[in-house]
């Protein structure tokens, strides 16, 4: 049996300007970790601040999720870039939410990078560098979300950075450990009720069913992510608290037990 513990992850912050985008302030008291947009891929100052005083008031971990810089394409088209512009597109993002979270005398917890940026950094080793190297400059004591065994996790610990492997309860998974792509049928998951079995099934013993139905050993788990542009995000997190509770498994910020 793996640990008991887990941490609930969201991507929130995501509206901007007139144009809202999921429902902050229902999902703030179902999670422990808040990945907060950056600017690239979505949101904006006003957005970052509100999101941040919500957490502080839900009492919920701050974190960057800084994307590519395409708004229209919210983040999940790949771009090219160099490793420099990875770097300092990284260090700009995460730079913005820890002067928020400082302003507001929070800490920042930890750096998951969003969408195509997320799902490059787990394949390319150069870009998983580069990102490492702009969240190490900024603070060493920052966790980085990424998928296990990826190459944006094996950068990460041999930088002496403090990993937590991601599980996304709502998502469904390849063979190979990746994830579906949204443009494929049924790559996002819907009932809370299967959700919840997924992450409990995780937790305690380290496994997910691929989409063939092959099952896959992940090993341990540090976060859960639900995303919070799903229709029905809110009551996802919430089925996801509860049901873990109730398994006996303990939910708190992630920076609190690796």
């Amino acid at each position: 049996m793996l640990r008991l513990k887990i941490d609930i992850n969201c991507d929130l912050g995501e509206s901007f300007g007139a144009f809202k985008i999921g429902n902050d302030a229902k999902i703030m008291p179902h999670i422990t970790s808040a990945n907060i947009a950056c600017g690239f891929h979505a949101g904006d100052p006003m957005t970052i601040a509100q999101t941040i005083a919500l957490a502080k008031k839900h009492r919920v971990a701050v974190g960057a999720h800084p994307g590519l810089p395409d708004l229209i394409g919210f983040g999940r088209r790949e771009m090219q870039l160099t490793p420099e512009e990875a770097e300092n597109y990284t260090l700009y993002q995460v730079s913005a939410i820890q002067g928020f979270a400082k302003a507001a005398g929070l800490s920042l917890q930890h750096v998951k990078p969003h969408g195509a940026l997320y799902n490059m950094a787990a394949k390319d080793e150069k870009l998983s560098e580069a990102i490492v190297n702009a969240v190490k400059r900024l603070s060493k004591d920052l966790v980085v979300f990424a998928l296990p065994k990826s190459a944006l996790a094996k950068t990460a610990a041999k930088a002496k950075l403090r990993v937590a492997h991601e599980f996304f309860a709502d998502r469904a998974y390849n063979p190979d450990g990746s994830l579906v792509s949204r443009r494929q049928k049924g790559a996002v998951i819907h009932d809370p009720h299967k959700v919840v079995q997924r992450a409990i099934t995780m937790v305690k013993e380290g496994t997910i069913q691929a989409f063939n139905g092959e099952i896959l050993s992940l090993g341990t788990m540090h976060t859960i992510c639900v995303h919070g542009d799903t229709p029905n995000a809110v009551k996802l997190a919430e089925a996801l608290k509860k049901g873990l509770r109730k398994a006996g498994v303990k939910v708190e910020p992630v920076g609190n037990f690796i």
